[in-house]
């Protein structure tokens, strides 16, 4: 008795049909091309990986998600990736050591994990970004978030949102004018992270019920976060976020949320989320960051197209598709290829381009519709 069970898939994967996966092709190629139009070379690092090595430059973020194996040749622990921002950095301080900064790379390929969450139970995804490295500066951040937006277009998502945070100002207003213990600190982060008011004035961070409130459409948030900031400590930050804004009016809409850290576990100063009309969820996220083992900085962003892929499979143009007759022309056939044409060659006399989802049949030498 054959097994019904036999063909399932593990949880959080599945395979991509012809829509799907043309779709997919297009959204990489698209994000893949506007990248390299901007001076990013596309790097392309292996799937497996020491674990040591991989989980040493990932600084303890997000190890728990890899897939972990012994390798039987070198009897060593292996990892499959979870993220291709850390091998970026591998790779950068490597075998791209000693080339000129800053050093700008792209990459695309499939991560996977161990688990899926709640919101997102997928387990395997196509992660596509671009790291500029050697520099973190406003006009490195500036040009990121435009590359990214640049990307996002590429690919066909519209209505792009860009919501900006701060990772580190918990840190920078702790250890200057609003002071807290280690204890309070985490604490504090923790009900910031939540938007909980009354958990936050519990956790003795009174003073940092304002950064709950200084979040939304960008000219406002921002100018609550700079009446916030008495002391100047957040002078440098804002000017920076405003500098950024200003460059891409027009592109994107623009939010802020200073205290948001989910996401952004080993950014710096800068972190962003990208959004876009119609598709659930983040498509991607970026910002300042130390490259795990060399602590060379850096600047970048990471797209997950996965949900875009889904919004869009079922309008996906697989293209024409031309019937070539048995004894076809094959010197004709050859040249409508070339002009973008696919064809489908008969191989009996049974086989029919309606039934094979033709929309044209080659006949005296030219494509005539079904």
């Amino acid at each position: 008795m054959t097994d019904p069970t036999q063909d399932l898939l593990p949880e959080g994967l599945e395979d991509r049909l012809p829509q799907s996966a043309a779709a997919a092709v297009r959204i990489q190629r698209g994000m893949l091309d506007a990248m390299h139009a901007h001076g990013y070379d596309r790097v392309r690092p292996p799937l497996i990986e020491f674990e040591q090595s991989m989980a040493a430059r990932m600084d303890g973020v997000k190890t728990r998600n890899l897939f972990r194996f012994v390798d039987p040749k070198s009897l060593r622990g292996l990892a499959l990736r979870s993220d291709m921002t850390v091998q970026v950095g591998r790779i950068a301080a490597t075998g791209l050591a000693d080339a000129p900064r800053p050093l700008r790379l792209c990459y695309a390929g499939q991560v996977a994990r161990i688990a899926g969450d709640m919101l997102d139970p997928r387990r395997e995804n196509l992660q596509v970004g671009a790291e500029l490295i050697g520099v973190d500066s406003v006009a490195a951040a500036g040009e990121v978030v435009a590359l990214a937006i640049k990307a996002l277009e590429a690919a066909g998502a519209s209505g792009i949102s860009v919501d900006f945070t701060l990772p580190d100002l918990v840190e920078t207003l702790a250890d200057g004018p609003l002071p807290l213990d280690a204890a309070t600190r985490e604490a504090v982060v923790r009900e910031l992270d939540a938007k909980d008011a009354g958990g936050l004035v519990e956790a003795g961070g009174e003073a940092y019920l304002p950064l709950i409130h200084a979040a939304g459409s960008f000219a406002e948030a921002v100018d609550k976060l700079d009446a916030i900031d008495i002391s100047g400590v957040l002078d440098t930050r804002i000017a920076a976020l405003r500098q950024i804004a200003a460059g891409l009016e027009g592109r994107a809409r623009i939010t802020l949320d200073p205290s948001e850290r989910h996401g952004f576990e080993y950014q710096s100063w800068l972190g962003f989320t990208l959004y876009a009309d119609g598709v659930r969820g983040a498509l991607g996220r970026g910002g300042t960051y130390r490259i795990g083992g060399s602590d060379e900085v850096a600047t970048g962003f990471s797209l997950y197209p996965e949900e875009l892929i889904e919004a869009v499979k079922a309008d996906e143009d697989l293209g024409r598709k031309l019937f070539l007759p048995l004894g076809h022309d094959r010197t004709v056939a050859a040249r409508l290829r070339g002009e973008g044409w696919r064809t489908v060659a008969a191989l009996s006399d049974h086989d029919d381009g309606k039934t094979l989802g033709c929309t044209h049949t080659l006949e005296g030498g030219e494509a005539k519709p079904l």
